[in-house]
């Protein structure tokens, strides 16, 4: 059966098939999570980005981990917030759905996703994890793989609100 876990980490430092990356549409890196996974992975990730030629809001696209303990990067490119009016929850969804569904197309066993969209993009937190909880335990639900799915958090306080949102997702299921 599928686990989901929440924890406090750093995600450059997890041991897992596939870290995610919040991307920026142009994937050669950034600031918060996006410029830390480019630093720790090394040159070779920037080099394999740019091969990529970008990606648009909602999608992914998959690399080499090279000097990260994952053997895999995958990048999703979260919207930016306007309001909650501009197709922001669809786009936020479609970034956890499409980062699955490559992972599962790569035999991928495990996953962590950051908070997607939650920094700079100003996604509201509360909202973005219950988004992101509920599109993955829909697709765990229909797909064997991957079997294991971590949230990572960068701070306690984020791990807070990700497990209420969870308990809560339990309470009504």
């Amino acid at each position: 059966m599928p686990s989901i876990e929440i924890l406090q980490a750093d995600i450059t430092t997890l041991d897992v098939d596939a870290i995610v990356n919040a991307a920026n549409s142009s994937l050669l890196g950034g600031g918060g999570v996006d410029g830390a996974i480019h630093r720790a992975a090394g040159p070779e990730l920037l080099a394999e980005c740019r091969a990529l030629g970008g990606c648009p809001t909602g999608e992914a696209r998959l690399t080499g981990g090279y000097r990260l303990a994952a053997r895999f990067v995958i990048h999703t490119v979260g919207p930016v917030w306007h309001g909650g009016s501009h197709g922001e929850d669809e786009l936020l969804a479609a970034c956890y759905r499409n980062s699955l569904e490559l992972a599962a197309r790569q035999q991928l066993r495990s996953i962590a996703f950051p908070s997607i969209s939650t920094g700079v993009y100003r996604f509201p937190l509360e909202r973005a994890c219950c988004i992101a909880l509920r599109e993955v335990r829909a697709f765990l639900a229909t797909h064997p793989l991957p079997e294991r799915v971590l949230f990572c958090c960068f701070s306690a306080a984020d791990r807070a609100v990700y497990e209420q949102a969870y308990t809560e997702l339990a309470k009504s299921s």
